[in-house]
């Protein structure tokens, strides 16, 4: 972000001191999600995560007062990043190019923050408790708005007719698939890992098959 401010003004002042928060905050989440997600909640500790970040422990305590704040600031950040990618969806929006924009997202935030997402697999898995707040009616009113527009484009006869909620959790579970359980699939196909080039050859894959399954045809690439 660019202010356009006289040298010495109060702003000037505050945006060096913004970027080193925003750049501490960034290494603070990366260092608690290899963390949570190697030790989880109960085994992670914040002299581990300070010192990965490369922060006093009372530098952690200044962005973070607690685990369990840090805990659910990894969880939101992750799952502000893939709702960001559905937020705009519209029944103006041709389906085959929306749905195929989505997947190719979630599946570049499956190779980028494969640790975020195994925590939030694990939190589920477990109960969900720290999500009850993100969870509440804001979020289920924001989910039904992401069915409505499905069930637009089947009433429009844009889609075959499918039921919208089961295609939305069908998109949820196969792309976070490749980063939850990497490891398993690392060792199915006698992979050291997954690359980039593996990630977008899968990315493909499931876009055939879920337009498809959709009446959709894939747009070219």
């Amino acid at each position: 972000m660019t202010f356009e401010v006289p040298a010495h003004s109060a702003q000037a002042v505050a945006k060096p001191a913004s970027r080193i928060r925003q750049k501490n905050e960034e290494a603070i989440i990366k260092a608690a999600e290899d963390e949570f997600a190697r030790h989880g909640f109960k085994g992670t500790s914040m002299n581990t995560i300070a010192r990965n970040a490369g922060l006093p422990k009372a530098n952690l305590h200044y962005y973070f007062t607690n685990k369990l704040g840090l805990y659910i600031a990894v969880l939101s950040n992750i799952l502000d990043l893939w709702d960001s990618t559905f937020n705009a969806l519209s029944v103006d929006d041709d389906p085959a190019q929306a749905l195929s924009h989505y997947i190719r997202a979630k599946m570049e935030f499956s190779r980028r923050q494969p640790q975020a997402s195994r925590i939030f697999a694990m939190e589920i898995i477990s109960g969900g408790e720290c999500l009850n707040e993100h969870f509440s009616q804001d979020y289920r009113a924001w989910f039904q708005g992401r069915a409505a527009v499905f069930q637009a484009w089947i009433d429009a006869g844009k889609m075959d007719p499918i039921d919208p909620v089961h295609l939305i959790f069908l998109l949820w579970g196969s792309t976070q698939h490749y980063a939850d359980f990497a490891t398993q699939i690392c060792r199915v196909t006698g992979r050291a890992r997954l690359t980039k080039q593996d990630m977008e050859t899968a990315s493909d894959n499931l876009i055939r098959i879920i337009l498809k399954g959709c009446g959709l045809t894939p747009p070219a690439v």
